[in-house]
C-alpha cells in the first residue's frame, strides 16, 4: 500500500520548513557577512570561504538522503539537520564575538559553525525534499516547487527585515541572541509544521525496503543512480545551470555601481528588481504546471528558461559597453524572471526523476543533485569575480572584463539548454523502448534476450 499522496495543504507545511531553513542562512551569508566585513574590517575572502565552505561540505548530501532514504522516516532527517543548522549559525554569531580579542581563535570557531550550518542545510533540505518528491503528485510538481521556493524567499526577507530593525544598535552580544533567538523559532515552527505530516505506511515500506549493510547500501544506491545515464546526464545539467545561476551573484551590484554610477541604495533596490522578476518567474511555471503541464513540460520550460537566461546575461554583456542608456532595470528584471521560470522548472523535473527511480532512493537521488548543486552555487560567485579580476588584469579594461565575464555566464545558460534537450530527447527514446518492449498483452513484458 502507498503513502498517501501530499496535498496543498501538505506542501505548504514543508513550505514552512523550508522558510525556516532560509530564515537561519540569511543571517550567516548576509548579516554575518556584512559585519566581518564592515564591523572586523576583515578581507571580504575571510566570509567568503567560509559561505564556501558550507557549499563544500554540502558534497555528502548523497549520504544525508541515503540516510533517510533507509531510515523509518523522513522527519527526523529534516528535524535534526535544523537543529544543527540553528546551534551551528548561532556559534557563527559567538564566533564574531571571539574575534574581536582573539582572531585566530575566533576564526577556528567560526570554520567549525560553518561546517555545522552546512551539515544542516544538508541534512534537512534533501530530505525535504526527497518526502516532497515522494509524495507529491505529477501535477502538483511544479506548484510544489514553487511554494517551497517562494516560502524559503518569504523566511528570507522577513528575518532580514525583522532583524535589521532589531540588531540596532549593534553589539556583538545582540548578535548571539538575536540569532539564538530566530534559530529557535525556526526550529519550533519546523517541529509544529512536520507534525503527523509523515503516514505509518511510508515508515513500514521503508523498513521493508532497507538494505541490510548501511555502507554497502550506499556505494550500491550512489552507484545505481550515476549508472543511470539519465540520472547522470541531469547531475550534469543541474551543475552547469546552476553554475551559470550562481556567477553573477557577486559582481551585478558591483557592476552597476562601476558601470552605471548606481549609490549602494540603487544597486540595493536593483537587486530587488532582479528578486521581484524571479518572483514572477516562478508564479508563472508553477501556475501553469500545476494546471496544465507535466514532466515533459517541466523540461521544456527549463530550455526556455536557458535560453531566456542567455539571452537576458547578453544583454547585460551590452549594457557594459553601452552603459546608462541602457534600461538595467527592465534587463536585470528580465534576466530574474528568466531565471525563475527556470529554476523552477529544473526542481520540478528532479522531482519527477527521483520519484521515477528505485523505490524508496529518492533522498540518494536528491542527494546526488543537491550536492551538484551545491559545489555548482560554491564555485559560481567565486569564478564571476574571477573571470571579471583576470580579464581587467589583463585588458585594462573595466568594460571588457564585465562584457566577458556576462558573455560566458551567458554560454553556460545555452550550454544548460542544449544538455536539457538532450535529456528530453533521451527521455523520449526510453519511453518509446519500454513501449516497444511490450508483449501484444498489455502489460506482458516480452524478454528479449
Amino acid at each position: 500500500m502507498n503513502a498517501p499522496s501530499l496535498g496543498w495543504f501538505g506542501i505548504f507545511r514543508l513550505g514552512l520548513v523550508q522558510a525556516a531553513i532560509g530564515s537561519i542562512v540569511v543571517l550567516t551569508t548576509s548579516t554575518m557577512n556584512r559585519i566581518m566585513v564592515v564591523e572586523l574590517a576583515l578581507p571580504a575572502v575571510i566570509p567568503g570561504a567560509l559561505v564556501g565552505l558550507h557549499y563544500a561540505v554540502q558534497f555528502l548530501r548523497p549520504v544525508w538522503g541515503h540516510g533517510s532514504d533507509i531510515a523509518k522516516r523522513r522527519t527526523p532527517w529534516i528535524v535534526g539537520g535544523v537543529l544543527t543548522l540553528a546551534v551551528g549559525a548561532t556559534v557563527a554569531s559567538a564566533s564574531i564575538v571571539v574575534m574581536a580579542d582573539q582572531m585566530l581563535l575566533g576564526l577556528a570557531v567560526a570554520v567549525l559553525a560553518f561546517v555545522m550550518i552546512g551539515f544542516g542545510v544538508g541534512a534537512a533540505g534533501t530530505s525535504l525534499l526527497a518526502l516532497l518528491a515522494a509524495r507529491a503528485e505529477e501535477s502538483k510538481r511544479a506548484g510544489a516547487a514553487t511554494v517551497v521556493w517562494l516560502m524559503m524567499i518569504a523566511g528570507i526577507a522577513i528575518t532580514a527585515i525583522t532583524v535589521g530593525k532589531v540588531l540596532d544598535p549593534y553589539s556583538p552580544l545582540r548578535l548571539v541572541a538575536v540569532t539564538a533567538i530566530v534559530g529557535l523559532c525556526a526550529l519550533l515552527l519546523t517541529c509544529v509544521a512536520l507534525v503527523t505530516l509523515e503516514s505509518k505506511t511510508s515508515a513500514v515500506e521503508a523498513r521493508y525496503e532497507a538494505p541490510s549493510s548501511r555502507f554497502s547500501g550506499f556505494r550500491g544506491a550512489v552507484a545505481e543512480v550515476w549508472n543511470d545515464e539519465t540520472a547522470r546526464r541531469f547531475t550534469i545539467f543541474v551543475f552547469v545551470s546552476m553554475l551559470a545561476y550562481s556567477a553573477q551573484d557577486l559582481i551585478l551590484e558591483p557592476f552597476s555601481g562601476i558601470i552605471f554610477g548606481f549609490t549602494p541604495g540603487q544597486s540595493t533596490e536593483l537587486s530587488g528588481v532582479q528578486h521581484g522578476g524571479v518572483f514572477a518567474g516562478m508564479l508563472l511555471v508553477g501556475f501553469i504546471g500545476s494546471s496544465r503541464i507535466r514532466a515533459g513540460g517541466l523540461g521544456a520550460w527549463s530550455i526556455l528558461g536557458c535560453l531566456a537566461s542567455s539571452i537576458a546575461l547578453l544583454g547585460l554583456a551590452v549594457a557594459a559597453i553601452v552603459g546608462p542608456p541602457w534600461p538595467l532595470s527592465v534587463n536585470v528584471f528580465a534576466l530574474g524572471f528568466s531565471n525563475g521560470a527556470f529554476a523552477v522548472a529544473a526542481i520540478g523535473s528532479m522531482m519527477a526523476l527521483a520519484k521515477s527511480g528505485r523505490s524508496k532512493s529518492e533522498g540518494v537521488r536528491m542527494g546526488v543533485w543537491g550536492a551538484a548543486q551545491a559545489v555548482a552555487f560554491g564555485l559560481g560567485g567565486f569564478m564571476g569575480t574571477v573571470a571579471v579580476d583576470v580579464v581587467r588584469a589583463l585588458s585594462g579594461s573595466t568594460v571588457a572584463s564585465y562584457a566577458v565575464a556576462f558573455s560566458l555566464e551567458s554560454t553556460l545558460f545555452l550550454a544548460s539548454a542544449v544538455l536539457a534537450r538532450r535529456l528530453m530527447k533521451e527521455k523520449k527514446k526510453h519511453l518509446e523502448e519500454r513501449w516497444l518492449s511490450m508483449g501484444p498483452l498489455a502489460g506482458v513484458q516480452v524478454n528479449k534476450g
